[in-house]
Parts: structure tokens; sequence; C-alpha cells
């Protein structure tokens, strides 16, 4: 588990160094698509509750370093998303399209919501998603219509990403 944990740990700071520096020059209404999402959402569904929160919880540390975010916004929603993910394991057929692009619609949509709620919270740290700008629904499109990518190139790498168990 540690090991599956480790390695998508370093997916995702790659993926989140990917977003940050390449993905903003093609960005389209200033929404990029969150690869790092994606990625946790196939670990956590594919892994179970317990790796999926490590995972969220650790990789959303490392996100939070990277970025301006106030430190543990990213390691608490991505640990609720990744537990999320984690729970509904093997009660549904991974297939190759039409599961990993509902999966990551709703863990963007929860990620919105979240954000949203913890700006009610703490409005002067935490800035939220417009419900009405054409931001997070670009966003939500790019990650639904990615997600089977990279599910399918994750997949390649089941040694790393899957305990022995699942693999």
């Amino acid at each position: 588990m540690v090991k599956n944990v480790v390695w998508a740990c370093l997916i995702i700071l790659a993926a989140a160094i990917l977003e940050s520096t390449i993905l903003p020059r093609m960005a389209l209404y200033q929404a990029r698509p969150d690869l790092a999402l994606v990625i946790l959402v196939f670990v956590s569904y594919v892994n179970g509750t317990m790796t999926g929160q490590l995972t969220g919880f650790c990789s959303g540390l490392l996100l939070d370093f990277l970025s301006a975010a106030p430190l543990g916004l990213n390691a608490f929603i991505r640990t609720l998303i990744a537990a999320a993910a984690g729970c509904i394991k093997g009660m549904f057929f991974l297939d190759a399209v039409f599961l990993p692009m509902v999966l990551c619609a709703v863990a963007t949509l929860a990620k919105a919501l979240l954000v949203f709620v913890l700006h009610l919270l703490f409005a002067g740290a935490v800035p939220a998603y417009s419900f009405t700008a054409a931001q997070l629904w670009v966003e939500l499109i790019e990650n639904t219509l990615i997600a089977p990518l990279i599910f399918g190139l994750l997949r390649q790498f089941k040694p790393l990403l899957m305990g022995k168990e699942d693999a």
C-alpha cells in the first residue's frame, strides 16, 4: 500500500507541475483540466478507501505547497473525494469510457461544492468557484473528456499503482 501511495503521489506531483506550467497556455475560459484529480480518482477507485485517503491527503499537501492555497485546503478536499471514490470500489465494472467519465464529473462537482462550502466558512481565505461562470463548466467538461484517456494510460502502470491483490 505504501508503494502505491508513493508512486501515485509522484505521478500526481508530475501532473500538477504539468498543470501549472504548460496547460495554462492552452486554457479555455481560464480553465484547465485537473489532471491530479483525475489520477486521484483512478487510484482511489482501484485501490479502495484507505489507499485513496492516504493518496488524497499526501498529494493534497504537495499541491498545497505548490499553490497559493491555504495549507490543508487541497489535502482536505482531496481526502474527502478520494474516500468517496474508494468507497465505491468494486461496485461497478470499470469500463474504458463511461465510468471514468462519470467518476471524474462527480469528483469535479464535489470539489467545486466543497470549495464553495469552505468559502462560506472562511470567506477571506478560500476563493470559490462561480457556478454561473464558464470556468467551472469548462473544467468539468475537460475533466470528463480526458478521464478515459488518463484511466487508460494509468492502467499501463498497474504494478506501481495497484496492490498485489488487485493487479
